[in-house]
């Protein structure tokens, strides 16, 4: 769980912006985003194959 302590002295758009900060670096909405919906294993396999492709078409162009 991703937690930040806020300071008397510390305003809370500085508090909000490291804890946004460290929920992107955490990954957090990426995997809330996988997770929304049930994925079949046959959707997975799928999906990271185009991903493969894609990855393997942009690597080629380099």
């Amino acid at each position: 769980m991703t937690q930040i302590i806020v300071d008397d002295n510390q305003g809370i758009e500085s508090a909000l912006r490291r804890f946004k900060r460290k929920v992107s670096k955490a990954g957090i909405f990426a995997d809330m985003k996988k997770h929304r919906h049930f994925e079949t294993p046959e959707q997975k396999r799928k999906r990271k194959e185009l991903a493969r492709h894609r990855q393997r078409k942009k690597n080629f162009h380099k």
